[in-house]
Formats: structure tokens, sequence, C-alpha cells
């Protein structure tokens, strides 16, 4: 279990005041933390390289100097190629006039003429006005001449004016064109020595991180530490191959299409893809213009959009979900409100670096109890377990989301588990709140009906699911143990026979007879009331009973049912009882000697394996006047 770190301290700020003090920093020091964030990304994608060389016995200096050379001469290659290649489609262009023309003229034919005449209406008739306006203004005085000392004649013709700037220096020429790129290559050179700083001296950083933070949690912050660096560098390392395999694709893609220079938009397509959400769009409109300007007809462009629209769907639909995974932990809206956030925050290359930074406070916010709303906000794990999810939409009335929570458990978990572990919580939370006057006689209604219609519907789903699972797979092998006569008797109320009638499911897909009686049969219970006696004699005696007056209730059923039933096991279920178990054996133990199961799973267990000396389950064992309890 994570244990937060500083959960014996007060926190001495507001979480929304640290929080708003946190953006103010970033924004206002952003020139600072941007380089600062590039480097941490950068080396969260070159550390496993670095541990990989250092396995090798290769120096720590050695390998960090190697990765970066590598890196940087693999950085300079692909941005020689592309910008060649780049050179290359911008000479062409004047050669793809004629098409462009012969598609805007096409493009401007048909219902295009419509538009052009409605423009060209429009404009007629803003002259017409504008002249009219200009010849009924009353008092328009004639436009005054340029000069009295020197009138214009009516033939002579204005002499054009042209300035003629010196031509530049040297000097201007360099910083015209080294001007633009002083800022980007500083900010480069940077990061490099940053990346380079970290990847040498990480076991120092991360010593420092822990003496500050939290110097006596060494356990905690180090698998704070673990889970970011893991998450970030296999969720970068996954991108790395994910958008490598899309660019490759997209230029095999073009090449076979005839795009010219299909290398350079594969290149750019897998790059731009590291952007989220602009990237794919810049991607793919890159080529399909260039399509449009080179190939004379339509066939072409149809198909390069064809090729980026299936290709994307299936790396967004199908790759990106298998290959990620739960390899980040945050969910899909936070990624989307955390690409908005960051690039408001620092602009472009904030989109860029939006997943990584979230991760990182996601992570945070799981291990810092004062930020833990910060991992509620962001994280894609569930924050209500299944049987929470179950009862609140039973309490909203919203049948039908209540059942998708069943059945997708149930697909995933089984019938045991589901009742175990979703309806029986739910259950007993309703009972609570029923005994706390908290729910009105509405949901109350709502909540029986419903429970039991998805009781009566499981059996239905797990036989379509059988039917639908691989015919050639072996069937599942049968027990050889002969089926029991069972008695599932309900102690008190409504929710006692729900949980009976769950018990009594579970035991005839298991293969044994079942009898199960309702709450008013349950307390007049006698031999002659069980419908099927005559059939089979009752060998095992179920008492189903819910908190919070669950003991109660199962200790006078106990003892009508050894009255009845003398020849038969009697088994008293608490069915998720909030106290210790041996807790409640002790206090049963004071009336009666019987086995007490507090899930149905321990139920069956015994049930199927009392005959061979007893389950899981917590039994009383009579030892004289001593009554010592002992788990089976």
């Amino acid at each position: 279990m994570v244990q937060p770190i500083f959960a014996t301290k007060r926190a001495r700020f507001s979480p929304t005041i640290a929080v708003l003090v946190a953006i103010s920093v970033l924004y206002l020091a952003r020139e600072i933390f941007v380089p600062l964030a590039l480097a941490l990304l950068f080396g969260f994608l070159l550390s496993p390289l670095v541990k990989r060389l250092e396995s090798w016995h290769v120096g720590r200096g050695f390998a960090v100097a190697l990765v970066i050379v590598v890196s940087l001469v693999g950085v300079g290659l692909i941005g020689w190629l592309v910008s060649n290649q780049l050179i290359d489609v911008i000479n062409q262009i004047p050669a793809y006039k004629d098409n462009i023309r012969h598609k805007l003229a096409t493009l401007s034919s048909g219902r295009g003429r419509g538009l052009v005449k409605v423009k060209d209406s429009v404009q007629e008739l803003g002259k017409e006005l504008a002249a009219s306006t200009a010849d009924s203004t009353p008092g328009a005085s004639p436009p005054a001449r340029a000069s009295k000392a020197e009138p214009i004649s009516k033939g002579a013709v204005p002499v054009p004016v042209e300035v003629i700037e010196p031509p530049a220096t040297v000097l201007q020429a360099a910083r015209a064109v080294v001007g633009p790129l002083i800022v980007p290559l500083g900010t480069a050179l940077v990061v490099i020595v940053f990346t380079a700083f970290m990847l040498l001296h990480q076991a120092d950083l991360r010593n420092r991180l822990i003496r500050l933070t939290a110097p006596r949690e060494l356990n905690v912050m180090t698998q704070a530490l673990d889970d970011a660096t893991e998450r970030v560098s296999k969720f970068l390392l996954t991108q790395f191959i994910v958008n490598s395999s899309f660019g490759v694709l997209v230029a095999t893609g073009l090449y076979f299409i005839g795009l010219p220079n299909a290398l350079l938009w594969g290149v750019l397509a897998g790059l731009l893809r590291f952007i989220p959400y602009l990237g794919p769009l810049l991607g793919g409109s890159l080529p399909l213009i260039l399509a449009l300007a080179v190939f004379p007809g339509w066939k072409q462009p149809f198909l390069t959009f064809g090729l980026f629209l299936v290709i994307e769907l299936v790396t967004f639909n199908v790759i990106e979900p298998w290959a990620y995974g739960a390899r980040t932990g945050i969910s899909p809206l936070a990624i989307l409100v955390a690409a908005v956030f960051w690039t408001t925050l620092w602009g472009p290359l904030g989109l860029i670096l939006s997943t990584p930074l979230t991760v990182c406070v996601m992570v945070l916010g799981r291990y810092v109890p004062q930020l833990e709303f910060l991992y509620v906000l962001l994280g894609d794990e569930p924050v209500m377990p299944p049987e929470a999810q179950f009862y609140q939409r039973l309490l909203a009335l919203d049948h039908q989301e209540a059942r998708t929570v069943l059945v997708d458990y149930l697909k995933e978990h089984g019938q045991l588990a589901l009742y175990d572990v979703v309806i029986l919580p739910a259950v007993a939370m309703a009972e609570e709140d029923r005994h706390k006057d908290a729910l009105d006689p509405t949901r109350e209604n709502f909540i029986v009906q419903s429970v039991n219609e998805f009781i009566l519907e499981v059996p239905q789903i797990i036989a379509e699911s059988a039917l639908t699972e691989d015919a050639s797979a072996e069937p599942p092998e049968t027990s050889a143990r002969p089926s029991r006569g069972i008695l599932c008797l309900a102690a008190a109320d409504q929710a006692d026979e729900i949980a009976a009638t769950m018990l009594a499911q579970v035991f005839e897909q298991s293969g044994h007879t079942v009898t199960c009686l309702s709450v008013a049969e349950s307390r007049s219970v006698t031999l002659d009331s069980v419908p099927i006696a005559a059939h089979w004699s009752i060998e095992v005696v179920v008492i189903s009973a819910m908190p919070p007056f669950a003991l109660l209730s199962a200790r006078t059923l106990s003892k009508r049912a050894h009255t009845e039933f003398p020849q038969a096991e009697i088994i008293v279920g608490l069915w998720h009882f909030s106290s210790d178990a041996k807790g409640a054996a002790e206090r049963l133990g004071k009336a009666f000697t019987d086995p007490l199961v507090t899930t149905f799973a321990d139920a069956l267990a015994y049930v199927e394996g009392s005959d061979r000396g007893g389950g899981p389950v917590i039994e009383q064992q009579d030892r004289g006047s001593n009554r010592n309890l002992s788990v089976a």
C-alpha cells in the first residue's frame, strides 16, 4: 500500500494557495523552467541507454558522452536530410503552376461560379454606392490643387518616386541571418548542458532531492521516484517507437503513391506526432497540399488523404491503447486539459511537454496527501470501487448504468467475485442507510427490485458468454464431488433474502440441489415446509444474515434450524460483516457452536470440502466447558 509523505505533519498552506503560487512561478520563470523541463525529458529518454552501457562495464562519464554525441549526430543527420529535401521541394514548386491553376479553375467552376457572381455583384454595388454618395454630398468642395505656385497641367504625367536603400554590409547580412537563430541555438545549448549534467550526476541529484523533500521517508520517496521515472521513461520510449513506425508507414505509402520526397514527409509526420492533437493534422496536411499541386488529377490526393486517415485511425485507436496501456496512468480528459494548460503557460514547447509533466504532477499527488486531489483529478484509476459505483447508480435510479457496472465486473471476474465484492457490499450499504432512515421508500424499492432483477439475469449472461467462447477450447473440468442437498434461509429482512438468493444460485451453478426460502418462510421453517423434503434429505443449512443486526437474527434462526434439522450441518453466513470475523465468532459462540463464514467463497469451499476436514471457515469447537476458535 502506498504510504503518503508527510502524513503526520499538518499543512501550513492551503493546497489551492500552493497551486496558485506554483503556477505563478512556472509562468514568470518560464525562461528557466522550459530548458530545465526539456532536459529532464531527454534525461528520462536517454537514461535507459546510459544504464545499458554501464551494464556492459562502460564508465558513467564515457557512457553519457557517447549517448549524447550519438543523439546529436542522429538529430543532425535528420535535420540535414529534412532541410535538403525541403529545399528541393521549394525549388520544384514553380514547375507545378499549371496543376495549381487547373485545380483552382476546377474548384471555381460549377457551384463556385455562383459564389464568384455574388462576389462580383457585391463589389459593383459597393462601387455604385460610393459614387452616388460622393456626388450627393452637400457642400462638397472640389479637390484642392497640389500647389498654386506650380499648377498641374492636364497632360502632365506624375513622376514615380522610388526609395533606394544602400546595400547591406557583411555585418548586417550576417545579423539578418544569424539573429533569429540566436535564441533557439542558445536554448538548445542550455538543454544539452542540463541533460549531460543530469545524466552524469543522476545519483547525486536523486539523493539531494530525497534529502530536501523527505529525509525520513526513504521508502516512500524511493517508490515515488521509481514510479515517476518508470512511467515517464516507458511512455517516452513507447511514444518514440510508435511515432517512428508511423513515419515509416507514411513514407512507404507515399512512395508507392508517387509523391516526391516521400522520406521527408514520413520524417515530418513522425516528428510532428510528438505534438499532441495538432501534430497529426500538420503532418497530414502538408503532403496533401503537395499532392494537390503535383498531380494533375484527383486520384493521388485522395489516396494520400486515405493513407493518413487509415494509419492515424489505426494508430490512435488500436496501437496506442495497446502499446501505452497503463504506462502513464493519466485519464484521457486530463491529457486534453493538461495540453491546454501547459500550452497556455509555456507556449508550443508546453504542448510537447504536457504529458510527461502531467505524469510527474500526478505521481506527486499520489504520494503527497496535501496534493491528493491532483491524483484524483488526473489519474485514470477509478476513484470509487465497483461496489460504490454500483450503489451510487442505484441511488440515482439509473438501472442501465448500474447494470453496466455489474456486467463488466462479471465478465472480468466471474459470478462468485461479483456477489462477494460488488453486490453484497452494495446491499450492506443500502441496509445500513435503511436502518439510519437515510433511504426514502422510492429508492429502497428501486434498489431491491433492481438487485433481484440483476440476480435473475446473471445465469443468462454467463450462458451467453459461454456460447461466445472458442468451440475448440477444452470444456472446464467438473468436480467429482457428489451433489449435496442445501437449504438457504434468510434471517430477518429483504437484504438477508437477497443474500440467500444469491448464495442459492452459487450452489446451483456448482451442481448442488438447493432450496431457498423467503424471510416469511424462514421464520416458520419446519421440515414439512420444505417443498422437496420428500425427494431428498437436507444435508446443509446455510443461514444468511446481513449487518447491522445480523447476529441476533442469525442466533434465533440457528436455534430453530438445529431443532428442525438435527441431522444437517448448520452454517451461519454473516455476509460483509464489518467487524473482525474472530470477534463475531466469539460473540456467536456464547449461544451455540456453528461454523461461521463471511463470504460466498468461504461458504462454497466449506460445503464442498467439509467431508474431508473442513474448508476456509472460522469454526467453533467444544472442548469441555471452553469454546476455542480455530481457523480451518
